[in-house]
């Protein structure tokens, strides 16, 4: 696509304005209300949602068993993985012993686990501390990359109390020395042990193990198969329940679905619903490489990513420099939603930034949340249905704008 055929397509998405798509909408919102309900709810129910895990397979069934219902055909894609199975994983100090999460893109320790003193990171002791946010998965690789440690213990330090497990951006490709996770209330012990160069010892030991991961899919062909496709992602795998962090995105691709489905556009819409999220974007990576030139032929991507609709926070929203914008908050504007912050494309995380390494255009929703990465994380609490329907209702008038997009050659 040219730059003047993308100038003449955002201007044609004027065309398909979403005040259209309401008018022709049959329900009202409290029955958008009622389903996010629903389908946050039994997302909460389903328990840890880790990559590749009996949990992550039923959920992927549940999940198109609501596509389905939503008017979709929608079918699993499996992808391959080395999956990490932990054995032990916990720190004895002071005659005590903290339970935690080993790092799932760093080495493990042997069955006995590693004993030494206890120092601040980048200390000469053998066993490193250090506190990290679960966002914080930058911060920790540099730790780790020039660590001198046999190993690092870290606290996670969320939003609220907690085990907050950080991502695994290497996942494929572990590195740097064994990491042991615990819980932010035991930080402040930390930080006295390392001070006095406590002896310790850290188990952070697991095994890889073959295993199969799927992603969601459904294709809605347009009425025009020549015409450059929209495509409309969200995650569906993370740490613990992820109820808020998850269920928002959820909501809004199977609402974007149910528009689509309903309304039959120009565009062809293809719809991913990914696993391995928390693995370094495994399953988009897996299904980019099934559609290679998909990332820069669509049209653009909607990605919606994590805490939208969260409790506490709020959402931010980042377009690649396309005038995508412009277009986005008209759609926001008709549920009160045009006052959210934006980013610059070079601030854009998810796998919208995925899509962005690739040369694709997005829209990416992401929002802030106390309860992130949190075991709090579940529902009804970390949830505000309401806005998270709101959400919905404008992403399914977006999709269809863009969906309905004219082709450019007839604004030449």
């Amino acid at each position: 696509m040219t730059r003047r055929e993308l100038l003449e397509l955002v201007a044609g998405l004027a065309l398909a304005a979403p005040s259209r798509v309401r008018c022709a909408r049959d329900d009202r919102l409290d029955d958008t209300i009622a389903r996010a309900g629903d389908v946050i709810r039994g997302y909460s129910a389903e328990g840890f949602h880790r990559t590749a895990t009996a949990v992550d397979r039923a959920s992927a069934d549940r999940l198109i068993a609501l596509a389905r219902a939503a008017g979709a055909a929608a079918s699993l894609e499996p992808f391959a993985l080395s999956r990490v199975d932990p054995i032990a994983q916990f720190l004895e100090i002071e005659g005590r012993r903290v339970d935690g999460l080993v790092v799932f893109d760093a080495p493990f320790t042997p069955a006995g686990g590693v004993t030494g003193a206890f120092g601040s990171a980048g200390s000469d002791r053998p066993i490193g501390s250090a506190r990290v946010p679960p966002n914080g998965e930058a911060a920790l690789a540099n730790l780790r990359a020039r660590s001198p440690h046999r190993a690092i213990v870290v606290a996670t330090m969320g939003g609220r109390p907690g085990l907050c497990p950080v991502n695994a951006a290497s996942f494929s490709k572990p590195f740097g020395p064994p990491v042991l996770q615990i819980g932010s209330e035991h930080a402040d012990a930390l930080d006295r042990a390392a001070k006095a160069g406590t002896e310790v010892r850290v188990v952070a030991h697991a095994a890889r193990r073959d295993a199969t991961a799927y992603n969601v899919v459904s294709t809605i062909q347009g009425r025009s198969a020549d015409l450059a496709p929209v495509c409309v992602m969200t995650p569906r795998s993370g740490w613990h329940a992820n109820a808020s962090e998850r269920g928002g995105g959820l909501v809004c691709w199977l609402e974007a679905l149910r528009a689509i489905a309903a309304a039959r556009p120009l565009r062809t819409a293809h719809f991913i619903a990914s696993s391995g999220h928390e693995l370094g974007h495994l399953g988009l990576h897996a299904y980019l490489d099934r559609n290679p030139s998909l990332a820069r032929e669509a049209v653009a991507w909607v990605h919606f990513g994590a805490n939208i609709g969260a409790s506490t926070g709020e959402v931010r929203m980042t377009c690649s420099g396309d005038g995508l914008s412009a277009h986005a908050r008209r759609a926001l504007a008709g549920y009160s939603l045009e006052r959210i912050s934006e980013a610059s494309a070079s601030q854009v995380g998810g796998e919208a930034a995925t899509i962005g390494e690739h040369g694709g255009r997005f829209i990416s929703f992401i929002g802030s949340n106390a309860w992130f990465h949190n075991p709090g994380d579940l529902w009804p609490d970390a949830v505000d249905a309401a806005v998270v329907a709101r959400f919905a209702r404008a992403s399914a008038d977006l999709a269809l704008a863009l969906a309905n997009a004219p082709p450019a050659s007839s604004r030449v």
